[in-house]
C-alpha cells in the first residue's frame, strides 16, 4: 500500500526533512521522551528514575498538593474549560480575581491573562504599533517575541545581544516622532544571563521609547518575593509592559501582560491571540493563584533557589566549564559543537541525567550548548551527583575543561 503511496508536492518538498531521523538512527535524538511521573526533581522514563535538570518549575511547585488540590477544586467547580474565548462567553471569576493579584504582584494597574505565554507576546507585540513605528529587539529575544514582531507591520530593528551601544544606534535611525518599543527578555532563555535594564531605561528616557520585558525566567527567580527582573532593578516603574508564563514558576500553563489600565484596555480590545482563542482553563487559573499566593508566602523557597544557583555557578567555573555571563538557575554548558551536544545529552541520560540540548538553528553552531536547570527543591546531593556525571561526560568525549588554579 505504502510502496504504490504517491507524494503529493508539498510531501515532496517536507521529505528531504531527515536530520530527525539521521540522529534517531545514531541513538542521540533527544526530543519528546516520554516522562511517566510527575515533574519533580526526579522523573521516570522508560521505568527508569533519572534526575531532572531540564524543568522550568523553578520553585519546584509542580506536583505541589495546595496547587493539585486548587485545580481539582476549580475543575469539579466550573468544569474542564470555558467553552469560548475571554472576549465573548469565556471569563470567570477566577480569571478577575487573578489578573487583579497578578497586578498587585508586579505593581501593575491592571492585567490580563492569555491562555499561553506564547501567545501574549504573539498578540501584545503584533497589536500596538503601526507601520511608521519600530520594534527595536534583543537578538536573543525568545522565538515568541519575534513571532510577535513578524506579525507587526512596525519597522524591526534588531541589536546585537546586551550591546547597549547597538541599541543606541538603533534608536537613532527611528524617526523621533513615531513610537518605538524596546522588547526585551528580563533573563534570557537559553543563556542565563539579564538584560542591561537600566542602561535600556535610560536610553528608552533619552530617545522617548516604550520599554517591554519578557519576565518569562525572571518572576519566582529575581526580586523581592521572585516579582522579576524589574523588581530586583528597581525599575518596574518604567518599565511599560510586563509579560509573565504560568508555565514555569507559576506551575500551571497560561501568561499574561501587565501595564497601566490605557494599555491593558486596548489590549482586551485587539490583541488577535487572546480576543480570538479560548480562555485559560480553570485548573489552570486557580493553579497559577495558588502558585503565586505560596510564593508570597514562602520566600524561602526563592532564597533556596538562589542559594543552589550560587553553589552551582561556583562549582560549574571551578571545574572549568564554560558558562558565559549567567547569574540565574539557567546554566548554559557551552559545547560548541552540535553532534557532541547531542552525544552529550545521551550519555548524560545514561548517568542518569535529564538536561535539554541547544543546537543549530536555535542558536549559531558555534555556540551549541546543553541548557542544566534549577529548582528550589533539588538537594545538595543531586546537584552533585549530577555535576559528576558531567565531569565524567565532558571528558569521555574530550570537551575541554579549564579549572581554576
Amino acid at each position: 500500500m505504502l510502496d504504490r503511496y504517491k507524494m503529493n508536492l508539498l510531501e515532496q518538498k517536507l521529505a528531504s526533512f531527515t536530520e530527525p531521523q539521521k540522529a534517531q538512527a545514531a541513538g542521540i535524538y533527544p526530543y519528546f521522551r516520554k516522562i511517566e511521573s510527575d515533574q519533580d526533581t526526579e522523573v521516570v522514563i522508560d521505568g527508569r528514575k533519572v534526575l531532572m535538570f531540564g524543568s522550568n518549575s523553578y520553585l519546584g511547585l509542580t506536583n505541589h498538593p495546595e496547587i493539585k488540590a486548587a485545580a481539582i477544586a476549580a475543575t469539579e467547580k466550573y468544569g474542564t474549560g470555558c467553552a469560548g474565548s475571554r472576549f465573548l462567553n469565556g471569563t470567570l471569576d477566577t480569571h478577575l480575581e487573578l489578573e487583579k493579584q497578578l497586578a498587585a504582584f508586579v505593581g501593575k494597574e491592571d492585567a490580563i491573562i492569555f491562555s499561553t505565554g506564547f501567545q501574549v507576546n504573539l498578540g501584545v507585540i503584533s497589536c500596538l504599533l503601526g507601520r511608521e513605528d519600530y520594534i527595536i529587539w534583543d537578538a536573543l529575544d525568545h522565538a515568541s517575541i519575534i513571532e510577535g514582531i513578524r506579525l507587526s507591520p512596525a519597522k524591526s530593528l534588531r541589536y546585537k545581544h546586551n550591546d547597549m551601544e547597538a541599541l543606541e544606534r538603533r534608536l537613532k535611525q527611528c524617526d523621533p516622532d513615531r513610537i518605538k518599543l524596546i522588547v526585551v527578555d528580563g533573563v534570557f532563555s537559553m543563556e542565563g544571563d539579564l538584560c542591561n535594564l537600566p542602561e535600556i531605561v535610560r536610553l528608552a528616557k533619552k530617545y522617548n521609547a516604550s520599554v517591554m520585558v519578557d519576565e518569562a525566567h525572571g518572576f519566582g527567580v529575581l526580586g523581592d518575593h521572585g516579582r522579576g527582573t524589574c523588581n530586583h532593578f528597581g525599575l518596574t516603574d518604567q518599565v511599560d509592559l510586563l509579560m509573565g508564563t504560568f508555565s514555569k514558576s507559576f506551575a500551571s500553563l497560561g501568561g499574561f501582560i501587565a501595564g497601566s489600565k490605557v494599555l491593558i484596555n486596548y489590549l482586551r480590545h485587539h490583541a488577535r491571540s487572546y480576543i480570538f482563542s479560548a480562555s485559560c482553563t480553570p485548573a489552570s487559573t486557580a493553579a497559577a493563584s495558588k502558585a503565586l499566593e505560596i510564593m508570597l508566602r514562602e520566600p524561602e523557597r526563592v532564597a533556596s533557589l538562589r542559594e543552589k544557583t550560587a553553589y552551582c555557578l561556583d562549582r560549574f567555573r571551578k571545574l572549568g566549564f564554560e558558562i558565559g555571563n549567567t547569574s540565574t538557575p539557567i546554566i548554559p554548558l557551552f559545547i560548541r559543537d552540535n553532534e557532541k551536544t547531542f552525544r552529550v545529552t545521551a550519555m548524560l541520560f545514561e548517568e542518569g541525567v535529564f538536561v535539554n540540548p541547544v543546537v543549530a538553528p536555535a542558536v549559531a553552531p558555534g555556540d551549541t550548548l546543553i541548557r542544566f536547570s534549577l529548582m528550589a527543591t533539588h538537594t545538595y546531593e543531586q546537584l552533585d551527583r549530577a555535576i559528576e556525571a558531567l565531569v565524567k561526560v565532558f571528558k569521555a568525549l574530550d570537551i575541554p575543561l579549564h579549572p581554576q588554579a
